[in-house]
């Protein structure tokens, strides 16, 4: 291809692939429309591309970049983390504070609908740390034993969230409404069980699936939340005090077997390691672009220190279940 070269990040992964512009100014939303067939042949095969020394023009090109090659963006709602709406179809990567870390997932795994792709662009990258870790994931569901997935397999997840301000995302942020019929309208579609408390307290639970396969290489794929909804994801100060304040039964998110009952942390060690065994770092450069196959790679993030900006789009939904409704309000 002409003004481009094409590499892995390192030798020894095809995780990402690299496509790096040698012309000064290439487009890179025309880029991909013109060779839209190497772009998806090659996120099946790799799973992510890291687009570099492109021209992205800021936030609004990127927006353009989104709208133009990667077709329908997808509303983030029943929110698990803190994020603002900058854009048609962008958001801020997820805002906690610097010097926490975020553990590998998939996007909206916790959920039983999720965009097929992810696209990451940095305006800043931080001047320390930062770094956005990929996993194949794939290879990370042959680390995790048999018995584990067969077990997961037959009782799936199911995700127990409370919502209370000052703890966790309060339900308002969470649906993006005001509105209590509002919620119960999404939880019917979605088959989220709610349970209105006092103080305008909200309690829902959902069981979703422990595996997924993929619609286009035919791939059975790890595809939940348990490892990071688990209270074992909490270092043990935070964990002794929410359970302190709260109870186990009104701690702000856990995870359990889809019969209801417990998790043991050791397993989900075992799932949180297999992540850990495949990670691939790179660091972040002004405009880069990383476009992700959301079930076939996992996401990270490490801390950081300094301004870091990146902004994140989800684009193709899809769901492996029979959903009456995407959104709020359709």
């Amino acid at each position: 291809m002409e003004n481009v070269k094409t590499y892995s990040i390192n030798a020894s992964d095809k995780l990402p692939m690299v496509v790096e512009s040698i012309r000064a100014g290439e487009n890179l939303a025309q880029w991909i429309v013109t060779h839209k067939e190497f772009v998806f042949d090659t996120l099946a095969h790799s799973g992510a591309i890291l687009f570099r020394a492109f021209a992205i023009l800021g936030q609004a090109g990127f927006e353009e970049l989104v709208q133009e090659s990667l077709g329908r963006t997808m509303n983030y709602i029943y929110r698990s983390t803190p994020r603002t709406l900058v854009g048609k179809g962008v958001y801020t990567a997820t805002e906690y504070p610097a010097r926490h870390s975020i553990p590998f997932h998939n996007e909206n795994a916790y959920q039983r609908d999720w965009p097929m792709y992810l696209v990451f662009y940095c305006l800043q990258p931080a001047s320390q740390g930062g770094e956005t870790p990929l996993a194949d994931t794939v290879r990370v569901t042959r680390k995790i034993p048999a018995d584990i997935q067969e077990e997961f397999e037959r009782k799936k997840v199911m995700y127990v969230r409370n919502y209370a301000e000052g703890l966790d995302l309060p339900w308002q942020n969470v649906f993006q409404t005001q509105s209590k019929a509002e919620v119960e309208r999404f939880c019917a579609d979605n088959e989220i069980t709610v349970e209105w408390k006092s103080d305008d307290r909200l309690k829902t639970t959902q069981i979703c699936q422990s595996t997924a396969l993929h619609p286009r290489t035919g791939q059975r794929i790890w595809f939940n939340q348990a490892h990071l909804f688990h209270i074992s994801s909490l270092d043990e100060t935070t964990r002794k005090s929410l359970l302190k304040i709260c109870g186990e039964d009104g701690i702000p998110r856990n995870a359990c077997y889809g019969d209801g009952s417990k998790i043991a942390d050791e397993t989900l060690d075992v799932i949180r390691k297999a992540y850990e065994s495949e990670a691939v770092v790179f660091a972040w450069q002004r405009d880069d672009v990383v476009l992700i196959d959301n079930m076939l790679v996992s996401h990270a993030r490490k801390p950081y220190r300094g301004e870091r900006k990146i902004l994140a789009s989800m684009a193709e939904p899809y769901s492996a279940y029979i959903t009456k409704s995407l959104a709020l309000g359709r």
